[in-house]
């Protein structure tokens, strides 16, 4: 698993690239919330184009996410997700606390 982050105004852009599992979730977890905190973000936004398995424990770190970036004000976003990485998304019902974009492009168009 490879991440990556990068800010653009007050939202983290974290780039996945690898597998979520049970394994890297717990990595992932602990290196977001650190630079959440650390770069004093609002909002965060996923990059899904790399990732190529997840499982139950990648819809248990967006919902952890979630918790965090709500009580901060903010909004979890995830964008660039393959068809069946979706369909796991669609399943779990995420996308009632997350929100779906098409792009980067996409998702800031609609948090401004």
């Amino acid at each position: 698993m490879n991440i990556e982050f990068c800010m653009q105004d007050t939202t983290l852009i974290v780039t996945l690239s690898g597998e979520i599992d049970h394994h890297t979730s717990v990595e992932i977890r602990e290196s977001v919330d650190r630079e959440y905190h650390k770069r004093r973000a609002r909002n965060i936004l996923f990059d899904f184009e790399r990732v190529v398995f997840m499982d139950s424990s990648g819809i248990g770190l967006l919902m952890g996410r979630y918790r965090t970036v709500s009580i901060c004000g903010g909004y979890v976003g995830i964008y660039n997700v393959s068809p069946k990485v979706d369909q796991i998304l669609s399943i779990s019902g995420i996308y009632k606390l997350t929100r779906l974009y098409e792009s980067l492009e996409h998702a800031f168009k609609c948090l401004a």
